[in-house]
């Protein structure tokens, strides 16, 4: 690209800005799933945090250019919405049942069916990344590997579960309102990213509360009232057998659920991302951060072939910018160890 040395060149696929929308007949109701890729490739599944779907929750990640080129390069991509979470979604009919975390497992076991799929790759968000673990411990077979995302274990605590009753009345009675977005937004992003009185709340947080009003309330409070009623799922951690690699934000409220996750994983085949300066929502807040222990993560499948580059020193791709630790063979790939790899901002 002329004779800039700043410059990159990428072989990369380009997201089309929509995908294919299905509304798929489940156990427990119709769910939306949307579908970007060549469906001849692997599968790669998605799950949104709490009133987030995949726009709000996953476009961030997929809209950075090197790691939508890896991605799209790999897999077939499949965002599942949960129920009234999709865009344009209606209210649910109040006398259709309230369904468990395990209905919702449950639930993407008969999308797997309807689209033909076998065994997947899964990536989730918070609560998102609870229901993808649990769909693993329930149907091993069918997950190849799974990138969690400041992720759950445990049941609520005491604290949580009255927090999350104060939460859930004011949706049910006030549905989206100022409030219910801040406390939401409190959860997903860093203090840094929301702002101050003197320092205004970033391009990423304002995206996501102009998102947050097209959420219908009851909608939210049926995901999170399955949520509050989680079941502790961390003893059967260490029986799972596939790849888990954990990102967490070290300013997320999920923080040491997530190291507590990874140390109850099984060694041989986890890994930990720390990534600094960051709230629960790595895919939006830092999604660069992401790139370099996915690429290693997705070696270790035989999935991933490197694009074609310029020499950069700019680019995230560049082997000069590559953390040492990252370059080790025994950090990730195929033999994967629990990590702490601390990222930080580049100005």
């Amino acid at each position: 690209m002329g004779d800039s040395s700043d410059s990159v060149s990428i072989d990369m696929e380009t997201p089309s800005r929509s995908g294919k929308e299905y509304v798929v007949e489940t156990c427990s109701g119709y769910v939306s799933v949307s579908v970007y890729g060549d469906q001849d490739k692997p599968a790669l599944v998605t799950y949104p945090d709490l009133a987030l779907n995949h726009i709000s929750c996953f476009q961030g990640l997929f809209f950075c250019p090197e790691a939508c080129s890896l991605l799209l390069h790999n897999f077939c991509i499949y965002h599942i919405s949960p129920p009234g979470h999709e865009l344009g979604a209606a209210t649910i009919s109040p006398d259709d049942p309230l369904l468990s975390a395990d209905d919702l497992a449950d639930q993407i076991a008969d999308v797997l069916n309807y689209f033909g799929l076998d065994a997947v790759m899964c990536m989730g968000v918070t609560a998102g990344a609870y229901i993808l673990t649990l769909f693993a411990m329930k149907y091993r077979q069918r997950v190849l590997g799974l990138i969690l995302i400041s992720p759950l274990c445990n049941a609520p605590s005491w604290t949580e579960w009255l927090y999350n009753k104060v939460l859930s009345n004011l949706l049910y009675y006030y549905g989206m309102c100022g409030v219910v977005k801040e406390l939401l937004l409190k959860r997903f992003f860093s203090k840094e990213a929301r702002g101050s009185a003197q320092v205004p709340e970033s391009d990423v947080v304002q995206a996501c509360r102009r998102l947050l009003d097209e959420r219908q309330g009851l909608n939210v409070w049926r995901f999170h009232e399955a949520m509050n009623g989680r079941r502790d799922i961390s003893d059967g951690l260490r029986k799972l057998r596939c790849r888990s690699l954990i990102f967490v934000g070290e300013n997320s409220p999920f923080h040491s659920e997530a190291l507590e996750m990874t140390s109850k994983l099984d060694r041989r085949c986890s890994a930990l991302v720390e990534v600094q300066a960051c709230g629960s929502m790595v895919t939006e807040e830092q999604p660069h951060a992401m790139l370099i222990p996915l690429e290693y993560f997705f070696m270790g499948y035989g999935m991933y072939r490197p694009p074609r580059l310029s020499v950069s020193p700019r680019s995230p791709l560049s082997p000069i910018c590559i953390s040492p630790e990252l370059l080790s063979p025994e950090s990730m790939g195929l033999k994967l160890k629990p990590i702490k790899t601390r990222m930080s901002l580049e100005v």
